[in-house]
This record gives structure tokens, sequence and C-alpha cells, in this order.
């Protein structure tokens, strides 16, 4: 009996995923406990047409983070911070400041996961930083830190 899956089945398959499935199996485990629905044409519809606006809502988050890429890397980020005589600043500036300090400036909300920042900046200066804001997606954004 096919059947969709509804949740994760672990050693059976993923949700929504279509399913061959035994008929007991399907009947008495599956369906009374809701992880299954049979895979009729009404269920299959409803299945294709989920698929269809999840593609559609992540084609939708990609051009969006396409264009946030692009205003990103035409901004030059100001960090002002306490340093030394030598260069070197008291503490460090880390990929949450960067973060905040983007959000307050510039009103561009981005994750601190998707600041890809090898180590905490600890030097005056300018620095270009990768920033990784979808899948295929990246930008960089000058820091200074004064």
């Amino acid at each position: 009996m096919k059947v969709i899956l509804l949740a994760d089945i672990k050693g059976v398959g993923k949700k929504d995923q279509v399913i061959n499935a035994n008929d007991g199996y399907a009947r008495n485990f599956l369906f009374p406990r809701k992880l299954a629905v049979p895979a009729d044409k009404g269920n299959m519809k409803n299945l294709e047409s989920k698929k269809e606006s999840e593609l559609f809502r992540k084609e939708q988050e990609k051009n969006a983070c396409i264009e946030m890429a692009k205003k990103i890397e035409q901004i030059t980020l100001i960090i002002e911070v306490k340093s030394g005589d030598n260069g070197r600043i008291f503490g460090s500036v880390t990929s949450k400041e960067i973060a905040e300090t983007l959000e307050k400036q510039y009103k561009i909300k981005v994750d601190k996961k998707k600041i890809l920042l090898d180590e905490p900046i600890k030097t005056l200066g300018i620095f270009n930083i990768q920033m990784k804001l979808y899948d295929g997606v990246t930008a960089k954004l000058k820091v200074q830190i004064k």
C-alpha cells in the first residue's frame, strides 16, 4: 500500500516521502498514530502543491538574500573601540558585535552565525569579512576598526 509520511520515521522514511508499506503496518501503526495518510489522488495533489509552495518560498528567500548581499557589499561598517598605543585593541571584535553594529547603523539584520570570522579581530584596520547569507549566496563586508 502506498502511503505519504507525515513525519520522519527512523528506518522507514522522511516526512512528505511516498513509500510502499505493508497493509497491516499502515492500517495498524501508521494511520492510527497519524504518521501517514493513504497516497490517493487528493493527498498526492496536496503533497505536490505543498512542494511547489515550499520551492516558491525558498526562491523568494534566495532572491531576498541576493538583494541583501548587494547592499552589504557597498557598505563600510565602522566600529569604534578603545585601543592601546601599538594598535592593539582592548578585548576583541566578534561576529556578534559586527551583527549588532550592522543592525544599528544600517538596519540590516544578519545572524551572527552567518558571519564567517576565523578568529576575533584584535587589531585596528580595515578587514574584508565573508558572510554566508544563504546556500550559494555570499557577500563581503568591509569592516573598519577605529
